[in-house]
């Protein structure tokens, strides 16, 4: 596997981050068999797009999330929201199992239906300790805030034969 070690970059104030998603997002689902690259791979960091539906809304939601790979080749995403105080809405949406039974994931080369996996205890650490070894800046963004930033497995369920229809 090649290094998953990211490249720095300058952390967004957490007020320009939904407005920065929202592109993000416009650009995953506008390009064309995983190019331009760009898109799906920055600073050394693949990214995903995750679709979630609202908890209490009920609407669509999408949130393109950087992503590092375990032991066994499957994302794990980071319930950061830079540090925030409080949960990112992606993760309370895909937490809520009612709302979100299953969720759909688009990588630059795939497309699958998952159930979150939170990950908790002795794997929790042992996947912490390593993917913090190569992205740091999770170790930053902890102690900015007093809960756990969660650590979410994406594991491939099923294959997904397009987008779902929002």
């Amino acid at each position: 596997m090649s290094s998953q070690k990211s490249e720095p970059f300058d952390t967004p104030e957490r007020s320009e981050i939904p407005g920065i998603t929202h592109g993000h997002v416009a650009a995953m689902e506008a390009s064309v068999d995983g190019e331009p690259e760009v898109v799906w791979v920055m600073y050394n960091m693949p990214h995903l797009m995750l679709r979630t539906v609202g908890r209490k809304s009920g609407s669509v939601r999408k949130v393109a999330l950087p992503y590092w790979i375990d032991e066994n080749g499957h994302p794990i995403v980071v319930g950061s929201y830079a540090g925030a105080p409080k949960h990112p809405a992606w993760y309370l949406n895909l937490a809520d199992r009612d709302a979100n039974p299953e969720l759909y994931v688009k990588t630059r080369h795939d497309q699958y239906w998952t159930e979150a996996d939170v990950l908790e205890g002795e794997e929790r650490a042992r996947i912490w300790e390593a993917l913090t070894r190569d992205r740091d800046y999770y170790l930053d963004y902890q102690k900015l805030t007093e809960r756990e930033l969660p650590l979410i497995r994406l594991a491939k369920k099923r294959p997904a034969d397009g987008p779902p229809k929002d």
